[in-house]
């Protein structure tokens, strides 16, 4: 079990009134995390309901309180796992979230946010706090095994990517293994089963192409050129995707549009470890030609992790001029702007003029596989 920099502030929302809401990818350990925060607690204090189960299904999606107080019973601790797979999920909570207010500690927990919050956002209004878990952070890594040589720890995270399983797995066979099941249909399984995509084929073909782009800007029109398919459903289908937690963009800063002109966006993948199985490539770094595409994807995560766990109101975004200069990240909070060029060996690299011309006040920074730690965790 990996400490996780949630813990804390989750349970220092406990009996405010208000619904705790925990989404992430799968197989992140959202679950093990409810489950460890309320281990002390005996367990005819606390119950677990699941969008798995049919039976607690049906009593979560009638929308009556009477039917499920009765089964929460005396029960002060409330999970409820996979909430996006209950009908009408949204109105039950309120009803809930109403009636307990303070007395009664509700958690619901999801794989995914695929149109979650959309069908909830409005009967939860003033009553939830969200939090997102990600896979393992580097901060949380070092928490449990200490940093010794970040640039031999380096090359695994690039490779086999953060989540907890394949981390604690020895064997490297055993860690492909698992990356290239959950790289099948596992991961947007919700996307297959709710959003009546049915050819998961096209999917899988979708990531493989984004797979092979990490960093680049990524046009609708010629991913559906490839896939045979309007720029309209391939936008559809990145923006399920993102929802999923597989995948996540990152947009253009722009203040002059005759000046940076680019809008398509980015998109990074949440773990190298799945980017990785879904162009079937583990080889080391020596003789890989995207080592620089994937230190800028995991920089650019972890960075957000950062900024998530420690609550940060700096907006990321990328910079690209009409001369085709740019900046891998920037960091906008209120009017300050922090710029970070993402290079694997360190190198010397000057700031874009027209950058510096626009942006006079904006710092510069170089990230490396030297100085990464402090980058992600500062």
């Amino acid at each position: 079990m990996f400490p996780r920099s949630l813990s804390q502030k989750i349970t220092s929302k406990y009996h405010l009134g208000k619904i705790i809401m925990i989404l992430g990818p799968r197989q992140v350990g959202k679950t093990t995390l409810v489950k460890t925060l309320l281990q002390e607690i005996p367990d005819s204090d606390k119950i677990f309901l699941t969008g798995d189960d049919s039976d607690d299904r049906a009593l979560l999606s009638s929308e009556s309180f009477a039917k499920a107080d009765r089964s929460i019973g005396s029960a002060t601790y409330v999970v409820i796992d996979e909430w996006q797979k209950i009908p009408n999920i949204g109105n039950t909570l309120k009803l809930l979230a109403d009636r307990y207010g303070k007395t009664k500690q509700l958690f619901v927990t999801g794989s995914s946010s695929v149109h979650l919050l959309d069908r909830t956002d409005e009967p939860l209004t003033g009553r939830k706090f969200v939090f997102t878990l990600f896979p393992i952070s580097v901060g949380e890594y070092a928490e449990k095994y200490g940093i010794r040589d970040t640039e031999k720890e380096l090359e695994p995270e690039l490779l086999y990517g953060m989540y907890p399983e394949v981390l604690e797995l020895p064997d490297i066979a055993d860690k492909i293994t698992r990356l290239m099941e959950l790289s099948e249909s596992w991961l947007y399984r919700d996307i297959l089963e709710f959003q009546e995509v049915r050819n998961s084929a096209v999917i899988h073909k979708l990531l493989e192409l984004l797979a092979l782009q990490i960093g680049s800007e990524v046009s609708y029109h010629e991913l559906a050129t490839q896939l045979w398919m309007s720029a309209q459903t391939v936008e559809r289908y990145v923006d399920l995707l993102e929802k999923s937690f597989v995948i996540f963009r990152l947009s253009p800063y722009f203040t002059n549009k005759r000046k940076e002109i680019s809008k398509m966006k980015k998109i990074y993948f949440y773990d190298l470890g799945i980017r990785n199985a879904l162009i079937r490539s583990f080889n080391p770094l020596r003789i890989r030609s995207d080592v620089g595409a994937l230190f800028e994807n995991f920089c650019i995560v972890e960075r957000m992790k950062h900024r998530q766990y420690s609550e940060s109101l700096a907006y990321p975004h990328f910079w690209r001029g009409a001369q085709q200069e740019e900046i891998d990240l920037i960091e906008l909070t209120g009017t300050d702007i922090r710029a970070f060029e993402i290079r694997y060996r360190p190198q010397k690299i000057k700031v874009p003029k027209k950058f510096s011309d626009l942006y006079p006040l904006a710092t510069y920074e170089i990230v490396s596989n030297q100085n990464y730690v402090e980058f992600i965790s500062g």
